[in-house]
């Protein structure tokens, strides 16, 4: 029997004895159109620099200046679509992306030795962060009128510094070598320090929700959040490690996981290390870049390590492509809430607070006065700013969350362009000597 189908341009049901209705063959549905707005910025964002420079593309700030043009074309974006008004969406995006990127870059340090090697890093995460964090928090209060509530979080939020954004910045894929004192510090803080952001995240909550009274929660942030947390998040990573690297190269021994070059196992492990060290209320960002750091010491020279980097840092290249464009598109209604406070709130973050912060971080350490500059300048904020502001926002509603955000937004925007259009060449300027 041959059955009579319909035509796919048909797309309703028509009552018996009545003309059907056709819909028209180009519909322009709006998903599709976003689809394709999203591809033509990405390819443009990544192509157009390579008509005047041989460097890597600047395609951060360009995927987001691209994707603001787009949300200015469209006019209305549906409140789905607004960070502010359904966090829930961003927020796991974001983490994923966090996530993938984090371990990626616990993967990329070949050596971990020697120990002095980490006193910059040490130096960064304990002084130049809770400096910015604190320095960050005063400005919002005196500046930009916030409340002391939101000023912590908007510390928090802008005081990591973001490993997603920050490749041309670190250390190689594994097995390269070559690891340069500059890249492998700015390499390792982007990898720890946006677990070490989020005790300072949960502050600003309870400050928020009981008030600027340590006597009430003083305790239990310190021994829970700021200590428990953490060291449950970095012992998770390393048994996660350890666990990932048993499985994929030791059993069975003659039928290796490892052998088979797929990177999903790897991924799905990272994905069960960070699930389940927040389970049990540990720091599940420190928690990955540990399993990271551990895992590559695992059958340190074998090939599929390299496999599983180019793996994870094409997922993360991909979601961050996409949650860059969108920021982009929010930005211009975002934007609606900005104030010149704000303005001088993000241009004194990204060309004082950090650069100072940093410098005063690496007092008495062996770089030299162009690598401290190159390492307190080059932080840039993003991806992980967004997750915090999320993450924040759906746990507890700000007085400030619109000026937050459009803060945080014109943070990222400015902090891309200084990174993006100028770090290549003061990474030139930065000696090719290994440690």
């Amino acid at each position: 029997m041959r059955l009579s189908l319909p035509s796919p341009h048909l797309r309703a049901k028509c009552p018996a004895n009545t003309p059907s209705e056709i819909t028209p063959l180009f519909s322009f549905e709006a998903y599709h159109i976003v689809l394709a707005g999203l591809g033509v910025i990405i390819i443009a964002a990544r192509w157009l620099p390579r008509l005047v420079s041989k460097r890597e593309p600047a395609a951060a700030p360009l995927m987001i200046i691209f994707g603001a043009g787009a949300g200015l074309l469209l006019g209305h974006v549906p409140e789905a679509a607004d960070p502010r008004a359904n966090p829930l969406p961003w927020e796991l995006v974001s983490e994923l992306t966090v996530i993938i990127a984090l371990f990626g870059a616990g993967m990329r340090i070949d050596k971990l030795g020697p120990l002095a090697k980490w006193a910059p890093t040490l130096r960064l995460l304990l002084i130049s962060m809770p400096l910015t964090i604190l320095a960050v928090a005063l400005l919002g209060v005196w500046a930009g009128g916030l409340t002391i509530a939101g000023a912590i979080l908007l510390g928090a939020v802008l005081a990591p510094t973001d490993p997603v954004l920050a490749a041309d910045v670190q250390v190689g894929p594994p097995q390269e070598g070559a690891e340069h004192p500059v890249r492998f510090t700015l390499t390792t803080e982007a990898g720890l320090n946006d677990g070490l952001a989020f005790p300072f995240v949960y502050l600003g909550l309870l400050v928020a929700a009981e008030g600027l009274n340590p006597g009430l929660w003083g305790l239990q942030w310190l021994g829970v959040d700021l200590i428990y947390r953490i060291i449950v998040g970095a012992a998770m990573g390393w048994a996660g490690g350890k666990a990932l690297g048993f499985l994929l190269f030791t059993v069975p021994r003659d039928a290796a996981l490892a052998e088979t070059g797929s990177g999903v196992i790897a991924l799905a492990g990272v994905l069960l290390c960070y699930g389940s060290t927040e389970l049990v209320e540990g720091y599940g960002f420190i928690a990955v870049a540990v399993m990271g750091l551990t895992l590559r010491r695992q059958e340190a020279d074998h090939e599929f390590h390299r496999r599983l980097h180019d793996f994870s840092e094409s997922l993360e290249h991909a979601l961050t492509a996409v949650l860059l464009v969108a920021l982009g598109v929010m930005l211009p209604l975002l934007f609606q809430d900005l104030q010149w406070s704000h303005v001088v709130i993000a241009l004194t973050l990204i060309f004082v607070i950090r650069p100072l912060a940093g410098w005063i971080g690496l007092i008495r350490t062996d770089f030299s006065r162009n690598d401290r500059a190159v390492t307190a300048i080059y932080g840039v904020r993003g991806i992980g700013s967004i997750y915090y502001l999320c993450y924040a926002g759906r746990h507890m509603e700000f007085v400030n969350e619109s000026q937050l955000w459009a803060l945080v937004g014109l943070a990222i925007l400015m902090s891309t362009i200084l990174h993006g259009f100028t770090v290549g060449r003061a990474m030139d300027k930065v000696s090719d000597e290994p440690s």
